[in-house]
């Protein structure tokens, strides 16, 4: 019976669980969407047909097919990244500085919107090597930024902890230092730039700026919304690099925010599906059994109850260790 409960509490059982919730998960999103957006769908494609079999009527002279097959080209044109509103030759091309640019900071990032791609093969044989070469290095170098980004951010920690420390728990004035860099997250790199591509593009609001922010800075990059995609875009290639500017600046601020998440033990889920935590356990129940074995090893753990402390509660003091990382010494 034992060794059934203890085999219920690994972190294979966790992680068995986990992959049940998350298929879950997964089915019931499948559903939500279908539920939203099959119906808008239906009325677009009727629509659709409305409109084909007025223009079909209106001009005998064109058969159905060499519509369809029009109507094909017009697709294949727009997945590439070619309007095919107004006049095309009129059109900013796609492989400017500036575009070419935007192009490659999504290729490097990951979040590879899809709408321009390349078309020639030499082009695409490049890609896959630029990407293979380029993606290791992008993440050593956001690594290595964040690495001093986290600098000032754990100076500002410990100013909470001297102001705060004989008041709360480290736990509680970790959860607020990271709830305030969360408050300012959103406000820089969400709200104030969706306020101002809801000015800049035409045909988006406020909700569709926000979308394309959260899309992008996630780098889930669904495409469906882009920056200076519209042809009467001015100064297409400024606003285009301008845009390469923010999603390196946003991506940034999300790695150092999730580095300080990672900070907090007690908010670190994923530990519980590690392996190394069935090693915890079983450390912890030497220690309950009085077991032989030397003590434990300090690392980041929940912190105790101040209350249980002798003497009441104390103020933290950052060991030479957190001095040392927060000064990069």
């Amino acid at each position: 019976m034992e060794n059934i409960k203890a085999c219920c509490r690994s972190s294979n059982a966790r992680l068995l669980w986990l992959c049940v919730g998350f298929v879950l998960y997964l089915c019931f999103g499948a559903l939500v969407f279908i539920e939203l957006e099959s119906n808008i769908e239906k009325d677009l494609q009727s629509d659709f047909i409305k409109r084909k079999l007025q223009f079909l009527s209106a001009h005998s002279c064109i058969s159905d097919d060499k519509l369809e097959k029009f109507i094909a080209s017009i697709v294949v044109a727009t997945n590439r990244g070619v309007s095919a509103t107004k006049n095309v030759t009129m059109a900013e091309p796609n492989w400017t500085f500036g575009q070419s640019i935007f192009f490659a900071g999504t290729l490097l990032t990951t979040i590879g919107y899809g709408r321009v791609a390349p078309l020639s093969e030499a082009g695409k044989g490049f890609c896959l090597l630029y990407a293979m070469i380029g993606i290791p290095l992008t993440l050593i170098f956001f690594t290595a930024i964040v690495e001093r980004m986290m600098i000032p951010t754990k100076m500002f920690l410990y100013f909470l902890f001297r102001k705060l420390g004989h008041l709360y728990r480290v736990f509680h004035i970790q959860l607020l230092h990271f709830f305030i860099l969360l408050i300012a997250t959103v406000l820089i790199i969400f709200v104030v730039p969706a306020a101002i591509y809801s000015a800049l593009e035409p045909k988006w609001d406020f909700l569709d700026s926000f979308y394309y922010c959260f899309i992008s800075m996630t780098t889930i990059g669904l495409g469906d919304y882009i920056p200076g995609d519209n042809p009467d875009q001015k100064a297409r290639a400024v606003y285009k690099l301008a845009t390469t500017v923010y999603l390196f600046l946003g991506l940034l601020v999300m790695m150092l925010l999730l580095a300080v998440l990672y900070d907090i033990p007690e908010l670190n889920l994923g530990f519980h599906f590690y392996l190394k935590s069935d090693e915890e356990e079983e450390e912890r129940a030497r220690l309950r059994s009085g077991g032989e074995g030397s003590g434990p090893k300090y690392t980041k753990q929940r912190d105790e109850d101040p209350q249980k402390q002798t003497g009441g509660s104390q103020m933290y003091q950052p060991t030479q260790e957190d001095v040392a990382a927060a000064t990069g010494h």
